[in-house]
């Protein structure tokens, strides 16, 4: 017990309500975490050229005297007629990629049995991804939600931006109803927002345990994965794979907001049943986000994010 409370103080967490200085505690691990992509990302609607950064192309940056060689394509006949020497336009690369993050604090992510809620774990990774994202220049948004409420964070650079994302993370975790997850659509209406929300040639992150994934979610989450660069990372908690050793057998009950159901800790038969299914779930989320060529990452909430970020950082982006 006393092991926890150490992680938690160092976290500056309670494990249950967010605190802004926990938020902000991210902000010197960025470079913990690296968003370049690990390979030129191919631009899927542009042909087959390969471009090294994902953003609008290319920008306007000046006109200068037109020198031989240059293309005629790109002479400025605006400057040319006004100036009456011959002008081109030069264009720079757009190294900007915007980050959009979506998170999850729903009824279901508002569990956690040995560190930290889910819901808080959830906060903790996406505070980090703006903060690296800040740290490298790009701009930043969020769509966050809740059963009853969501907030749109529209993309912007700059520290200031970041801590008014960290205030609304706060603001819809705290303001998280308890209701029945299992009928709850909010994932689904969140990604069909987030589907309007995100610019192509964006890095999307989800973070969610996804147990609310619903048909609902597939048009958009597809729609998402053919013009952005899409990660899922799902929030999980040890008990969401297991049920928790005991030394001797005990009752308790269950519920899932709506129905309530009595279970035998420490019955090897009911352990291994509940371990196969939950084993069944992961392999049904995992398999529909192959399915649409989303990268996917599995973070505890039952261990302090940096312990785990190597897990992140295998997956190519």
């Amino acid at each position: 017990m006393n092991a926890v409370h150490d992680t938690l103080a160092a976290l500056k967490s309670d494990g249950v309500n967010l605190s802004l200085s926990e938020l902000i505690r991210y902000q010197q691990l960025t470079k913990l975490l690296n968003l370049k992509p690990a390979t030129p990302p191919r631009a899927l609607m542009s042909g087959g050229y390969l471009s090294r950064h994902k953003g609008r192309g290319m920008e306007f940056d000046e006109a200068r005297h037109y020198q031989p060689g240059d293309d005629i394509r790109a002479i400025d006949w605006r400057v040319t007629a006004r100036t009456g020497k011959t002008h081109t336009k030069i264009y720079r690369e757009e190294r900007e990629r915007p980050v959009f993050i979506l998170c999850d604090l729903t009824a279901g992510m508002q569990f956690g049995s040995q560190l930290l809620l889910k819901s808080v774990q959830a906060a903790h990774i996406a505070a980090l991804l703006s903060w690296s994202a800040a740290a490298r220049g790009d701009k930043v948004g969020a769509f966050i939600f809740n059963d009853t409420m969501h907030r749109e964070c529209k993309p912007l650079s700059r520290q200031r931006a970041v801590l008014s994302l960290c205030h609304e993370l706060i603001r819809v975790q705290q303001g998280a109803a308890q209701k029945d997850a299992q009928t709850s659509q909010a994932f689904s209406d969140a990604c069909l927002r987030l589907r309007r929300l995100a610019r192509p040639g964006s890095l999307v992150y989800l973070i969610s345990d996804f147990e609310n994934l619903q048909q609902g979610a597939e048009q958009p989450l597809s729609h998402l994965a053919r013009h952005c660069d899409v990660h899922a990372i799902r929030v999980g908690d040890p008990m969401d794979t297991h049920l928790p050793d005991v030394a001797v057998s005990q009752q308790v009950s269950v519920t899932n907001g709506a129905d309530e159901q009595s279970w035998l800790l420490g019955d090897k038969s009911l352990g291994k049943k509940y371990s196969q299914w939950r084993g069944e779930v992961r392999t049904g989320i995992e398999s529909f986000f192959q399915s649409k060529m989303i990268k996917f990452s599995q973070v505890s909430a039952g261990l302090p994010l940096e312990q785990q970020l190597e897990m992140l950082g295998r997956q190519p982006r």
